[in-house]
């Protein structure tokens, strides 16, 4: 697992639209779709980086804490899945049933998404108001596994909370840190 940063992208840049099969109904569903009347939130993760798997059930706390109030959240996935098959549509499913995923979860088969994205890292946190322009791209909280620190969203949660109570999101912005994407060659 190589550590990895997110990439810097400057704030206000507008999210590049998609549409993405989502591996649990089967439809494509595009980002106008899912929009979030006060902001969205896209998420660059997969199945198999240690990274996610620590912070998966906090993913579930904070989309199910925050879809109620009018945030949307997406989870991507664009792994290579001919060398990672741990990352396919089918065991995106699983995975998504297991953890009870209240939020789509597509898979951008052509990378094309996390390359629009400048996505670098799994996990990849993408937070735009509700014109879909970027204010927050950063990590969850300062938990990693193995680092002790327990895993809190504070991080994220502060930013949608600025967005909830009408003031501006800090541009201090600690960058996410995961496993890298895994790039077709």
């Amino acid at each position: 697992m190589a550590l990895t940063p997110s990439s810097d992208i400057p704030m206000l840049t507008p999210a590049p639209h998609f549409s993405l099969e989502d591996v649990i109904s089967g439809k494509y569903r595009s980002l106008t779709d899912m929009q979030g009347e006060k902001g969205t939130v896209i998420m660059f993760i997969c199945n198999h980086c240690p990274y996610v798997k620590h912070v998966n059930a906090e993913l579930v706390r904070l989309a199910n804490d925050y879809r109620v109030l009018g945030f949307s959240f997406i989870a991507i996935s664009s792994n290579d899945i001919e060398k990672y098959p741990a990352d396919a549509p089918d065991k995106m499913e699983e995975v998504a049933l297991k953890n009870h995923y209240p939020f789509p979860y597509l898979f951008d088969k052509d990378q094309e998404v996390a390359k629009a994205y400048k996505a670098a890292c799994t996990p990849d946190f993408y937070f735009f108001d509700s014109d879909l322009k970027l204010i927050y791209h950063g990590q969850l909280d300062d938990s990693r596994p193995q680092n002790g620190i327990p895993v809190t969203g504070r991080n994220l949660r502060e930013a949608l909370d600025a967005v909830l109570n009408n003031h501006k999101v800090s541009n201090i912005q600690k960058p996410s840190m995961g496993c890298n994407i895994k790039w077709k060659e």
